[in-house]
């Protein structure tokens, strides 16, 4: 019999019934034939030689749903270690780069490098294996669990954050570099329609930077940072970007000191690399933390912080 194609989003369930409805058939020649007869048949009937490795095939296909965009650089200390790990563990494709290896699994990206870092080196290079955090959210946290376990990984529990509203657990690479996987449970409630419906509901926030060239920083807002002038006086800018709005100040005895603010953005890496070739000035690349944000953070011509975040809901 040729092998059948499995469905293009197959499902455990979906494989499940069908092993019901053959151990109905067999058992109309078999009367005690047993579902581990019938889960078989179904399996080898998709070209597998076991129940088993079918299953496994399903959960590492529901495994390797990346639902949030990742680009890092890691440094290890043996390639011929960690490319394992991350091919047959985790379920990267990996490649090999004029720099070294990236390993790719839908929007996420990791350059492995066996080089150290060196204070020469830019930013976003690797400073030394073993102390990276990364976060990568995955369309079904309990079937990557699965895999990842299946395939020879020590996976930590899985666990409700309830602050952050992820079930998330976490994997060790073979340095020591600290992968978590998490997986949204709640969904917001917490509408535009809703808050408008407040009765004294707060709706926009304008933040004030300070700066003591209010002129050049309307510049450098525009040029640099990519905002539209909206308004502008010799004490005072109003500056837009996108759907956001904030106002540059003059810096006064009242307003002594720098501002800083914080920013959520649809693509987070994208606008690293926009501000990171027009020279402004970034803290680093862009990182993901266990509880759900993905930021960086720049500093404007007199001080002034912006943080830049995207969240993995």
């Amino acid at each position: 019999m040729q092998n059948q194609e499995l469905p293009e989003r197959p499902s455990l369930e979906y494989l499940k019934k069908l092993s019901k409805n053959r151990l109905k058939q067999l058992r109309q020649v078999d009367p005690g034939a047993k579902l581990e007869a019938a889960q078989l048949a179904i399996a080898r009937e998709h070209g597998f030689s076991s129940w088993r490795a079918l299953k496994l095939q399903i959960e590492g296909q529901r495994a390797r749903k990346i639902a949030s965009p990742i680009a890092r650089a890691l440094a290890v200390s043996d390639l011929g270690r960690s490319i394992p790990f991350y091919r047959d563990v985790l379920g990267f494709e990996v490649n090999e780069t004029p720099d070294g290896f990236q390993a790719v699994l839908g929007p996420a990206q990791i350059q492995l490098k066996k080089k150290e870092g060196s204070p020469g080196e830019r930013a976003n290079t690797p400073s030394r294996s073993g102390n990276a955090v990364l976060f990568l959210q995955v369309e079904d946290v309990t079937a990557t669990h699965a895999a990842f376990r299946a395939r020879g990984a020590a996976p930590s529990s899985i666990e409700r954050v309830n602050w952050i509203k992820m079930a998330m657990f976490e994997v060790r690479d073979p340095d020591g570099n600290v992968l978590w996987f998490g997986q949204s449970f709640h969904k917001h409630q917490d509408s535009p329609s809703r808050r408008d419906a407040q009765p004294h509901g707060l709706r926009m926030a304008l933040p004030e930077l300070p700066f003591d060239d209010v002129a050049a920083a309307v510049r450098h807002y525009r040029d640099v940072l990519g905002f539209r002038i909206n308004y502008e006086q010799h004490d005072l800018g109003v500056m837009d970007r996108d759907a956001i709005t904030i106002l540059l100040i003059a810096r006064t005895p009242a307003h002594k000191g720098i501002g800083s603010f914080e920013v959520y953005v649809s693509d987070v890496d994208a606008l690293y690399e926009e501000l990171l070739a027009k020279g402004v000035k970034v803290s680093g690349p862009p990182v993901s933390h266990p509880w759900g944000l993905r930021d960086f953070r720049i500093t404007d011509l007199e001080g002034n912080r912006i943080t830049f975040a995207q969240t993995f809901e």
